[in-house]
């Protein structure tokens, strides 16, 4: 007998109808064929395969994910805008010219997986990097995002920006870090400080090679802040800028000493006491906008010139105005930056530690279009006179002229180096020394002119023909001695002095033989010191047909490793 529709019954020998268990009710049927039979398994069985791929659909799908990324989020977003800064992406606007940025690594994450971080997994891990230009001119950059992460860095954070500076380096293109960052990223350990350890070999190979700027937009702390300090120029912005390797809690612990953030490491710090920052701004928009005015005086690498403008025919160009600007009394003070600004195209020039070391000037400029270095002596502080600061300021804007094929033109009123016994005791015979090796060393073509005051050691320091300045000009005014006139008298004629019936009168006598004698105007070119003594009205134009006569200067640097600088 067969049963018809009860798929869930069986027959048995005596015919009795015997419902089979439950759980195999629930196997779904397999047929099986017979030889040379073929059954086709039901609809419901055959795998489900996605749509096929259409070029719109992944087009589409790539659009949207890359819409996501550059969007951010927007908690992130609105909460930098309340501190008062930029985003990444709109602080790489206001540097770059438009529509020049090229992103790489856009869809990076990082690959750590304890703490957390797992299931938090960002892409472009907390940092925007690639290329654009300024001016039509090519530079690398990286813009920390502290909407991510607080910007912290970790192993692909690290690896993003080591590929932008090696694209510099082999590109010969400036490179600009904009840094806004928590610092190490805890959770990855030991690879987060293997990432920045890459960062500063890095660039310490690109130092000499490439122009680097570091910009400091935010928090930069602990091992992090040796990559501006490795920099050429540091930018800081006032109030939300601060750089430290240990933060005000770790200070109090350690030393009791409350600070706040501002004032162990803000800009004006850095700006003013430590010298660690080039330059301060109120704002990332003028800020940003000086970066692009800096990188316009820089070459791209060491093995380009300059970029140079159209003369401006400086070399017939007279000034009357330099010698107003300067009083012909050696004692009286005057602002060395008003002649930077008569000599400098247009009377523009880009001043380097505004605020820190003010005795000293630092500052790039154009004389008939060409790119120069000046450095000079300020009268209106401290007289003028070289210390510690002064002389390592000097020294390393000296050394990155040199490094970048800058011409140096150095102006000279200086009373000599800063007497006292803090000065001694914290190294001015080395900071000294560290001014003095750099123009040594330097095979730039290399200008003097001395104004006024030239004494002591100060004189030979300050690029004296002695070591080596290619041409060395005076002002009728200059004064060349190993001291003034005064201290010299009352060295060489102290008992004469102690035992005269009148000591002023003879004092006064004595010094103007002194200075006839020993410190007129062509004391120092009637023994080949001094090239010419040129009337203050044609420096502009003397300077501007050195620089031409000097252009084609080429000086091998010594067969050697390196020297020994006196760090």
């Amino acid at each position: 007998m067969t049963l018809q529709g009860d798929p869930g019954a069986q027959r048995t020998e005596d015919s009795e109808v015997v419902p089979l268990p439950e759980d195999r009710l629930r196997r779904p049927r397999i047929p099986r064929a017979t030889d040379g039979q073929v059954i086709p398994l039901a609809r419901g069985a055959e795998p489900v395969h996605p749509p096929e791929p259409t070029m719109p659909l992944l087009r589409g799908q790539r659009d949207e994910l890359r819409e996501h990324i550059v969007d951010g989020r927007l908690d992130g977003i609105r909460r930098q805008h309340s501190l008062g800064k930029h985003t990444a992406r709109e602080r790489l606007e206001l540097l770059l010219d438009p529509d020049s940025f090229t992103e790489v690594e856009l869809y990076r994450r990082h690959q750590a997986s304890g703490l957390g971080l797992a299931e938090n997994r960002p892409y472009t891990d907390g940092v925007i990097a690639g290329s654009g230009t300024i001016d039509g001119r090519r530079v690398f950059v990286y813009a920390q995002d502290f909407t991510v992460f607080g910007g912290s860095l970790g192993e692909a954070h690290a690896a993003k920006i080591h590929k932008v500076m090696d694209l510099a380096i082999a590109t010969g293109s400036p490179l600009i870090g904009l840094n806004d960052s928590g610092g190490a990223r805890i959770q990855e350990g030991v690879m987060a400080l293997n990432g920045y350890g890459g960062i500063f070999r890095r660039q310490v190979e690109a130092s000499g090679v490439i122009p680097q700027i570091s910009v400091v937009l935010g928090p930069c702390a602990g091992g992090a802040a040796y990559s501006p300090a490795l920099a050429d120029f540091v930018f800081m912005v006032r109030d939300t800028a601060r750089m430290y390797l240990t933060g005000p809690d770790v200070v109090e612990t350690v030393t009791g000493e409350r600070v706040s953030h501002d004032e162990l490491g803000g800009a004006d710090v850095h700006g003013a006491s430590s010298g660690v920052a080039t330059v301060v701004h109120d704002d990332e928009e003028s800020c940003l906008a000086d970066v692009r005015y800096l990188v316009s005086l820089l070459p791209s690498n060491y093995l380009d010139p300059p970029p140079r403008e159209p003369s401006q025919d400086a070399g017939k160009d007279r000034r009357p105005r330099f010698a107003e600007l300067v009083p012909v009394e050696p004692n009286q003070p005057y602002d060395m930056r008003d002649v930077f600004a008569e000599l400098a195209d247009d009377g523009e020039f880009f001043e380097l530690h505004e605020r820190w070391a003010r005795n000293v000037l630092c500052a790039l400029a154009r004389i008939d279009g060409r790119v120069v270095g000046l450095v000079g002596n300020q009268p209106v502080v401290f007289a003028g006179v070289l210390d510690g600061p002064a002389s390592q300021k000097a020294a390393r804007f000296v050394r990155f002229c040199d490094a970048f094929s800058i011409p140096l033109v150095t102006l000279v009123d200086v009373p000599g180096f800063l007497p006292g016994v803090e000065q001694e005791h914290s190294g001015i015979i080395r900071h000294g020394a560290q001014l003095l090796h750099a123009y040594c060393e330097a095979t730039v073509p290399r200008i003097q002119v001395i104004l006024r005051k030239a004494y002591g050691g100060a004189y030979i320091v300050m690029d004296s023909r002695s070591i080596g300045t290619d041409l060395s000009l005076a002002w009728p005014t200059n004064q060349i001695a190993v001291m003034g006139a005064e201290g010299a008298v009352n060295v060489l004629f102290r008992k004469d002095l102690a035992a005269a019936a009148d000591p002023a009168a003879l004092r006064a006598h004595l010094v103007a033989d002194y200075t006839e004698e020993f410190m007129n105007p062509q004391y120092a070119a009637e023994r080949g010191l001094v090239d010419d003594i040129i009337d203050p009205a044609d420096t502009r134009s003397a300077v501007a047909r050195a620089l031409e006569m000097l252009q084609d200067k080429r000086k091998a640097a010594p067969q050697r490793k390196h020297g020994n600088h006196p760090i």
